[in-house]
């Protein structure tokens, strides 16, 4: 289905979010001259200036702050309206603007979303990742109908509700000298080089407090480097700059294909924790939003029967994980 929204008013909001013309033209896939004709025919529309143009930089005018809210709520409405008259034909379709903290984007949605796509080919999703903090602000902000995060909201605008069990597993490279050990205690982990996540990760938070539990402060840690991604973490693993924690939905396919890091358990600690849907309380979810959580919900369970049954092997042992 084309899009119901008036040309000009898409143009403009990418411009007004985007705060360049040069970006909303690659963007939209138009020249930049292009942009600025539509905005320049718009101005003159409505005659009032939309944009505060200062050298290469441009600014929202007052006017432009008070359109640009209402081409947000009429981009909600229209794709609402384009949902409704799908499902009254017995499809659904329209755009589906998702976001997802970094470890389920890369590593949990792909394959639901394919799934889902073949399901309802007229859906058009697309999904913006950061992690937990920038997710949960998306959502505060409406810039996304669903989120996807690894840690609490902390946020009374946003709802959450678990949708999927994950672990969080050290791993360290095979020459490191815990890589031959059965396990090491909770003591150990604090006087050992840590690479960890950067702040406002929902997997550090996790890490952080199931750590305290066991008497191991924050202050305490020996942390070396902090980075943005969970592949940048396995790979400074590898490089034997210290030991990280890795979703075990991030190392399912580096274990069977038997890759250079090892798992290293914790005596008496597990750490689990719940992957989220987070979605603002007003306005409630619906129409297609809501078939989405209906189908990963269904399909969740069977994803994490797949990773379970493919059991991870801790260091210095080829039997079974208990």
């Amino acid at each position: 289905m084309a899009s119901l929204e008036n040309f000009r008013l898409v143009v403009f909001r990418a411009v007004a979010e985007q705060l360049s013309f040069r970006k909303a033209a690659e963007e939209l896939y138009l020249t930049q001259p292009a942009v600025s004709l539509q905005i320049k025919a718009l101005e003159e529309d409505l005659g009032v200036q939309l944009f505060n143009r200062t050298g290469a930089h441009i600014t929202l005018t007052a006017t432009g702050k008070v359109l640009l809210n209402y081409c947000e709520q009429v981009k909600t409405l229209f794709g609402h309206a384009e949902q409704e008259i799908a499902a009254l034909s017995g499809e659904h379709a329209g755009q589906l603007a998702l976001g997802a903290s970094t470890t389920i984007a890369q590593y949990v949605l792909p394959g639901l979303l394919g799934e889902f796509c073949r399901e309802h080919p007229r859906v058009h999703p697309t999904l913006i990742s950061g992690n937990t903090e920038h997710i949960v602000e998306a959502v505060e902000k409406q810039k996304i109908a669903l989120g996807f995060i690894e840690g609490p909201a902390r946020s009374r605008e946003v709802k959450t509700e678990p949708f999927l069990e994950d672990e969080l597993l050290p791993i360290v490279s095979t020459a490191h000298e815990w890589a031959e050990r059965n396990s090491v205690s909770c003591s150990e982990i604090a006087s050992i080089p840590l690479l960890m996540r950067e702040r406002g990760s929902g997997t550090r938070h996790v890490i952080e407090m199931a750590l305290k539990r066991e008497g191991v402060n924050r202050s305490s840690l020996h942390i070396v480097m902090e980075l943005d991604s969970t592949e940048a973490i396995k790979s400074a693993v590898e490089a034997g700059l210290g030991i990280g924690f890795v979703s075990r939905w991030a190392i399912a396919k580096d274990l069977r294909l038997n890759n250079s890091f090892k798992i290293v358990e914790i005596e008496g600690v597990r750490i689990k924790r719940q992957f989220l849907f987070a979605y603002g309380s007003v306005p409630e979810p619906q129409g297609l939003t809501i078939e989405f959580r209906r189908f990963l919900t269904a399909r969740a369970g069977l994803q994490r029967t797949s990773v379970m049954t493919n059991r991870f092997q801790p260091a210095g042992t080829h039997k079974n994980r208990k």
